[in-house]
């Protein structure tokens, strides 16, 4: 049986306006999919649990996301989720609901995260490498940083390792817009304490 929070109901009252809409459509296709999921509250945002924790949505001032917990290893036959390395959701920023895949495709992919989670498949941890030297931080990076005091206080807490994927993953950005939008992507999840593999981290 469905569990409903009132956590979630006050996080989406608080919501834009343009958000409420398209976070109540996305709550009702996961528990019309998943009957047996439980809404809970992590890290300030919404998550649906179910054998573990399965998916979470969360509204800002221009965009919505709705991620997979296990993206990295789901089953994505529609490529969906190819640019989802450009913004933190898992069908990048939603703007509107024709934003989303059909009610369709979207339990189809709901069904595919559960029997995941049924089986007890987990998201490969990648083996440490030998020992790494310092990265340094690329100027344009830095003078981005600098003009964001919460991000450059997140990102100066950060243990070295944390810093390098960061750093690593904005600097191997092939295109120079591919950059910006990670700069761009980066910014918004310091400036909320986030690392950047947070989405998988428990």
């Amino acid at each position: 049986m469905s569990s409903y929070s009132k956590d979630v109901d006050a996080y989406i009252a608080k919501a834009e306006d343009f958000a409420k809409p398209i976070l109540e459509h996305l709550r009702k296709v996961v528990h019309d999919a998943c009957p047996d999921v439980e809404e809970k509250m992590r890290w300030s945002f919404p998550h649906f649990d179910y054998k573990g924790i399965m998916l979470s949505m969360a509204s800002f001032r221009e965009h919505c996301t709705f991620n997979f917990w296990k993206q990295a290893i789901i089953d994505d036959p529609e490529g969906l989720f190819s640019d989802s390395d450009e913004a933190m959701g898992s069908f990048g920023r939603i703007r509107k609901r024709s934003d989303l895949p059909s009610v369709k495709v979207l339990k189809a992919y709901i069904k595919e995260a559960m029997r995941l989670n049924d089986e007890g498949i987990s998201v490969p941890r990648k083996k440490p490498a030998g020992k790494k030297r310092p990265v340094k931080v690329p100027d344009y990076f830095a003078s981005a940083l600098k003009k964001n005091r919460k991000a450059q206080k997140a990102f100066d807490a950060f243990s070295p390792s944390h810093r390098r994927e960061y750093i690593e993953w904005i600097t191997e950005a092939k295109q120079e817009a591919t950059r910006q939008k990670r700069m761009t992507t980066a910014l918004e999840w310091l400036s909320e304490g986030k690392s950047r593999n947070w989405k998988y981290e428990k």
